[in-house]
């Protein structure tokens, strides 16, 4: 479980988020590929928690893997998600969960690009977006 410092009730997450945001971030689902808004955004700027608005990934980081999912090869420092093992679906995978609100965002796989060698795979339903000016 991360440290997390934004708790709230079903009722409240439900009242907040979408039916979709909702299901990916608060029931951990994953939305189906290359549906998400922001899969393919090619805009400057940082990408918050939907749930609590902590900075999570910058467009800087971010890559087309080809995957259908947001991808970067490296959160923003000082706002590592948590990591948690994931044995779902029948496979073992690391997901990744937002360190203020316990969002699930996606996952993290090491076959990313350098320097890092990871790829976070991330739901765009997870996701809100703030362009730079």
């Amino acid at each position: 479980m991360s440290d997390r410092t934004v708790i709230k009730s079903d009722q409240e997450w439900k009242q907040q988020l979408s039916e979709e945001q909702y299901r990916v971030t608060r029931q951990g689902g994953t939305e189906m590929p290359f549906t998400g808004k922001y899969h393919n955004n090619k805009q400057q700027g940082v990408y918050h928690c939907v749930c609590c608005g902590e900075p999570l990934f910058r467009s800087d980081e971010k890559y087309e893997s080809g995957t259908g999912w947001p991808s970067f090869w490296r959160p923003v420092e000082g706002h590592d998600p948590v990591e948690l093992r994931d044995t779902s679906h029948g496979m073992t995978r690391v997901e990744v969960r937002c360190p203020s609100c316990d969002a699930h965002l996606g996952h993290v796989f090491e076959d990313g690009p350098q320097p890092t060698g990871l790829r976070y795979c991330i739901n765009s339903a997870s996701l809100d977006f703030e362009q730079k000016d």
